[in-house]
């Protein structure tokens, strides 16, 4: 059970304070509701870009790592589809440095210096050199817009285009900047050996005067139902075949997400699975095969993806994988199997549970969701899935007309 308490800023500011004494540290974690899926189709990899842009330097703070790592602390980002998330651990007595440091960059950036200038070129060769030069770098730039036609989920994190970052104005990243990363937009969890009250007097005294903008709206094109297969084939420079197979599902916030879930887990999950025993192990026509869910906020994608065996046919490999797939749906999950797969995730949410980071970041994200309580709640609802349940969503969603298949060739 994951103890917090909760307060709104007068700028809609939302702050979560979890008190640990069990640790000397303090974690801060900063949510920003903005992703990928918040970028225009012309514009995109912004909310990337600033996962870099953030740490160089604010309009006050030149040098965001120096005075975090005086204060015994270190810090970290990331981004996804759906969020930006930016955090510090610290000794709990330094806590106010983090405050400092994260409103002043929310303030606002160092739109003057270089900072521009120098993470442009970064976030540029990291495109480079782990999405164009890299073997199976472009794979999910080729399943997102196979897969998706109309919804923001069409590209990844890093980008639909190099050129989107590379053309990218002052004045683009300006209004990208204070349209998504204002107080009303952010969450703050703050978890470890930490006061409430004083939480609640630093969060005043550094972001209660932050303005807020309450213009931001999530005017997200929902994504059609898809009626029939697609297929595409790409030849590249890459060591081996590869199959990869996407399927609509449902989002986070759908309560069949978690049936889904653990149907990937029951597929893929450890040596002792159904696809590596039977794909790998047994017929030896992948040497690596996995089953996985994007876990997005909006309806995401169930994948399949292997590499497969040297000499092995794309055709002989998809059909053993479709025979899987055609035996869950008719045969459906044994109670030992369910139980295993169970059991894992109930491992790895009390796993997670044991560091301060992490709660922070389980609380920001459940509560983004609409529910901070969800961190002490969602063990039960994986608990509460049936085997009934994910035959019955194997069938609704591992439909032919709902995959969308790309066959990888090497040259």
């Amino acid at each position: 059970m994951i103890h917090y308490e909760k307060f709104t800023l007068d700028n809609g500011m939302r702050v979560l304070v979890h008190r640990d004494t069990t640790t000397l540290l303090a974690a801060f974690n900063l949510l920003y509701n903005v992703g990928a899926r918040d970028e225009t189709e012309d514009k995109t990899g912004f909310a990337h870009l600033f996962e870099h842009l953030m740490f160089g330097g604010s309009k006050n703070i030149p040098s965001f790592d120096e005075p975090l790592q005086r204060a015994g602390g270190e810090n970290n980002a990331f981004t996804s589809n759906d969020i930006t998330n930016y955090y510090e651990t610290l000794p709990a007595h330094n806590l106010e440095t983090a405050f400092w440091l994260e409103s002043d960059r929310m303030l606002e950036l160092d739109f003057e210096g270089r900072a521009l200038e120098v993470q442009r070129k970064v976030v540029s060769e990291e495109f480079k050199e782990h999405y164009i030069n890299q073997p199976y770098g472009d794979v999910w730039h080729k399943l997102r817009t196979l897969a998706y036609t109309t919804h923001t989920y069409r590209w990844p994190t890093i980008g639909k285009e190099l050129s989107h970052i590379e053309n990218a104005t002052i004045d683009d990243v300006k209004n990208f900047f204070f349209k998504n990363y204002r107080p009303n937009n952010a969450i703050l969890v703050v978890a470890g050996n930490v006061e409430v009250s004083e939480v609640k007097r630093l969060a005043e005294k550094y972001f209660g005067s932050i303005p807020s903008n309450p213009t931001i709206e999530k005017n997200i094109p929902a994504e059609p139902k898809q009626t029939e297969a697609r297929k595409l084939e790409v030849r590249a420079d890459v060591p081996l075949d590869a199959l990869y197979k996407v399927y609509h599902m449902p989002g986070r916030l759908d309560k069949r997400y978690y049936p889904v879930d653990l149907l990937s887990d029951i597929l893929s999950a450890g040596k002792s699975s159904r696809l590596y025993q039977s794909l790998v192990k047994e017929k030896k026509l992948f040497s690596e095969v996995s089953a996985y869910i994007t876990g997005s906020i909006d309806p995401g994608l169930f994948v399949f993806e292997g590499k497969l065996v040297k000499g092995v046919k794309m055709e002989d490999a998809e059909a053993a994988m479709q025979d899987e797939i055609n035996y869950l749906k008719e045969k459906g999950v044994d109670a030992t199997e369910l139980e295993k797969v169970k059991n894992r995730v109930e491992s790895q949410i009390e796993f997670a549970e044991m560091e301060v980071l992490h709660k922070a970041m389980s609380l920001a994200y459940a509560e983004l969701l609409g529910d901070a309580d969800l961190v002490n709640s969602e063990k039960e609802l994986y608990r509460k899935v049936t085997a009934a349940e994910i035959q019955t969503e194997a069938k609704n969603i591992l439909q032919k007309e709902n995959c969308s298949t790309l066959y990888y060739y090497a040259n």
